[in-house]
């Protein structure tokens, strides 16, 4: 069995030290052994079980617990109950591309609200109680929308709000959206984006953040993130069999 101190696994994953005691701190891998001097003692499985964290969090996905999904599994893996991890990343993958399919459906709806093709023309005017009610929308997350400039709404000479039959589709697609978990500004990006030039791409438009805005997050670029955490949760399947083989050919790992 190959040992290891704690600067000589960092060198091999190519990290800092500090951070190799921060996992441990944080329980992402198992308590090493310690040495009559007190230096910590790493194993094999060590140095896998950090390349498998570095790989299940590689990829930013906050969205409906996938994070801690994710941070659960890299502690059952830790513990070295295996078959549990795997059968939690299977289900932690299904849900990634549950994610993906809401996010396409998002969408396509968007695509069609926006040719008008799904419903007729008609002649709303309604107050904002009566547009969050139709919507199935809270009150607070209409005035979000909007003081976050992704509608802008005409009022009556009594100062009152009125939503007309634009902005009952601005606000589905909007709300369809956010229901796929598309982030304010990048719903905002392509709502700006459509309507300089309607004939544009609504995937790109929505999933490419511009190098002017401040801050950027996966929520930005979610189809990007998504599709780059499917893959890492197949990464994550493959490593976890392996360590399992590796474990079962040589139980002092």
């Amino acid at each position: 069995m190959n040992t290891y101190k704690t600067s000589e696994v960092a060198h091999i994953i190519g990290i800092h030290p500090n951070t190799v005691r921060l996992y441990e701190k944080l329980e992402l891998i198992p308590k090493p052994e310690r040495m009559a001097n007190g230096y910590r003692v790493f194993t094999d499985f060590h140095v896998e079980q950090i390349k498998f964290v570095r790989t299940a969090l590689k990829v930013e996905v906050l969205q409906n617990g996938l994070r801690k999904q994710a941070i659960d599994i890299i502690k059952i893996s830790a513990s070295g109950n295996f078959n549990k991890a795997i059968h939690m990343t299977e289900s932690y993958l299904l849900q990634i591309r549950n994610e993906q399919r809401n996010a396409e459906e998002a969408i396509e709806i968007t695509e069609k609200l926006l040719s008008g093709s799904n419903e007729a023309t008609e002649t709303a005017v309604l107050t904002r109680k009566e547009t969050a009610d139709y919507l199935h929308i809270s009150m607070d997350a209409l005035r979000n929308w909007e003081m976050n400039g992704l509608l802008t709404i005409k009022r009556r000479q009594n100062g009152y709000r009125v939503y007309g039959d634009e902005d009952i589709r601005r606000l589905k697609i909007i709300r369809s959206l956010r229901c796929a978990n598309y982030s304010l500004s990048a719903i905002l990006r392509m709502l700006n984006t459509l309507s300089k030039n309607p004939s544009a791409d609504i995937r790109q438009a929505i999933d490419t953040p511009k190098e002017n805005e401040d801050i950027i997050s996966v929520c930005d670029k979610l189809i990007t993130s998504l599709r780059l955490a499917e893959q890492n949760a197949e990464a994550m399947l493959t490593h976890l069999e392996n360590m399992k083989k590796q474990i079962i050919l040589n139980p002092t790992l």
